[in-house]
């Protein structure tokens, strides 16, 4: 795959400095390289890998093989609540992503999901964007330009956003970065955009209405440590906060990843945000 120049348009994404090499488990899904004028070829391959296939991790891997043939190695998806204001990297059911270990901590530590520039677009846009775009509209902020600048660090130094719009105000994003800062070709673009419509599509057919089921019940106490996760606070913090020990602080945590279901506190904090059993 023959990758365009640099442009004006991606000046900001700074070269990277870490990059992780954690996509290279893909390597042996990975579809032979095509060359230019076959990415239908490509795109065909991909419906026929994922036809039948109902398991979302498995489909995750095949999205992230025909991505990374097309020079796009890192993959996210999320699905979120209609009024849901914040993206955080994670594993779940509704959050799938590659994206480096390294990059997914420090987005979390440093609030970068409450800023979530790509979010803000995605609610305001139909089809895919390059966030070279977001990064020089007029409206872009300095700190979510900041956002922009460090992803570049951890490798993130380009990408295009799909934003993806259901009924009953559903809505997903799915996002494809490159390691390096080139011009984004406009029928690349549109593939991608088509293998992520198929991806969520079938996504959301195996999920069927999961998103409807009852939120269970916390307590008044696991409620507001679980609202303290989502803010991006420790448990050592949420203890200072609340006023009692880091013991207790994590008992709660502990009850709150069982009711949810969920495998880690980042996750139970996405489900709690999606339930509307938290707000920002």
């Amino acid at each position: 795959m023959e990758r365009p120049q640099m442009s004006a348009a991606t000046h900001f994404l700074r070269p990277a400095t870490r990059v992780s090499d954690q996509f290279s488990w893909v390597s042996s899904l990975h579809f032979p390289k095509a060359p230019r004028g076959a990415l239908a070829v490509e795109f065909g391959r991909f419906l026929d890998q994922t036809d039948g296939v109902a398991e979302s991790e498995q489909l995750f891997e095949l999205l992230s093989a025909f991505a990374s043939n097309l020079d796009f190695p890192w993959v996210a998806y999320e699905s979120l609540t209609p009024y849901q204001k914040c993206l955080m990297p994670t594993r779940d059911a509704a959050v799938m992503l590659n994206y480096a270990d390294e990059w997914q901590k420090r987005y979390f530590e440093m609030g970068y999901d409450r800023i979530a520039p790509i979010l803000k677009t995605c609610r305001k846009r139909a089809g895919a964007f390059r966030w070279s775009e977001v990064y020089d509209d007029a409206s872009t902020t300095e700190n979510e330009r900041r956002v922009f600048n460090e992803a570049a660090t951890f490798g993130l130094r380009s990408g295009i956003s799909v934003p993806l719009h259901g009924p009953h105000a559903s809505f997903a994003i799915m996002s494809f970065a490159q390691p390096w800062a080139c011009e984004l070709q406009n029928r690349t673009i549109t593939y991608l955009q088509l293998a992520a419509l198929e991806f969520h599509l079938k996504i959301s057919k195996s999920t069927g209405h999961s998103d409807l089921k009852k939120a269970p019940q916390l307590t008044v106490r696991e409620n507001e440590c679980i609202l303290w996760v989502a803010r991006g606070k420790s448990s050592w913090e949420i203890g200072e906060i609340l006023g009692i020990s880091l013991n207790t602080v994590n008992f709660h945590i502990k009850n709150v990843m069982r009711k949810l279901d969920s495998a880690n506190r980042r996750a139970a904090a996405v489900k709690a945000l999606n339930f509307g059993i938290i707000e920002w």
